[in-house]
């Protein structure tokens, strides 16, 4: 009887993969193979690496997705580590974790109170003699916001990580003599690396396709693939396009993944 769940929910497992993962890749790579007309080319892959506007918004994507996942690390992980020392652990975590229960686009509109003109920080600014200062529609406002949004989900991997490290092991290093820096760097830092890459792949990825932050936030100053993605889908509707930019990110993850994955896991 058993066996017999077991086999049930094997196959409910691939057919929710075969449905929603592969066969969407499927039609998105067979629509990058049409034109605005609907007949099948090359020219979209053709048009996307000879074009310095697609390139541009490629490393634009690329680099915004790196500045946020780095930002989040060196914040995440003090964060992690403190809070993973602390008696009651899983409640600082579940504080973390409630602003990912708020909608984005909510979140978003928050950012833009804080940020226009006559917002919040312009108000303290101008309290403080600096003056207003133009913060939206700027790159690191898009940052700051992404950023924000992003955190908890590099803290949470991280976060179990270290709460699964042995104690013992901590305890051993620091009998044979090691200082506290030494046993951080030594035992605490390798052991949760797997936690780290978790984290960056949480972050990385869904940065890389943003588009909801670029156009409220960044404004039409912040352009990524994620933009021009919705752009040929919504307003050019040129889906062919559009689909050959979401096969040039979803292969970009899957770099992602295997430069993040587990080398030892890898090597067996």
């Amino acid at each position: 009887m058993r066996k017999q769940n077991t086999n049930a929910f094997t196959v409910l497992y691939y057919a929710w993969i075969i449905l929603f993962v592969i066969l969407p890749v499927l039609l998105l790579l067979f629509e990058s193979f049409k034109n605005i007309n609907g007949q099948f080319t090359l020219g979209n892959y053709r048009s996307f690496f000879e074009s310095g506007t697609y390139l541009r918004m490629t490393f634009n994507s690329v680099f915004f997705a790196i500045v946020v996942t780095l930002i989040t690390l060196l914040i995440s992980y003090p964060m992690a580590f403190i809070m993973s020392r602390l008696k009651h652990a899983q409640f600082w975590l579940l504080l973390v974790i409630l602003p990912t229960w708020v909608n984005l686009l909510l979140k978003a509109y928050a950012f833009i109170g804080l940020f226009a003109k006559q917002g919040t920080v312009n108000d303290f600014l101008t309290f403080i003699g600096i003056g207003p200062q133009q913060l939206m529609f700027t790159n690191t406002a898009f940052i700051t916001v992404a950023a924000y949004i992003e955190i908890p989900f590099m803290i949470m991997p991280i976060f179990n990580s270290l709460v699964e490290i042995d104690q013992s092991l901590i305890n051993a290093a620091r009998d044979l003599g090691a200082t506290q820096a030494q046993t951080m760097r030594k035992v605490v830092i390798p052991l949760s690396m797997n936690g780290v890459r978790a984290g960056i792949q949480a972050v990385f990825i869904p940065t890389l396709s943003l588009f909801m932050i670029t156009r409220l936030i960044g404004g039409n100053r912040v352009i990524t693939l994620g933009t021009a993605i919705e752009e040929h889908f919504l307003v050019t509707q040129n889906w062919g396009m559009g689909a050959t930019i979401g096969i040039v990110l979803i292969v970009a993850m899957v770099i992602t993944m295997y430069l993040t994955r587990d080398r030892k896991q890898g090597g067996k």
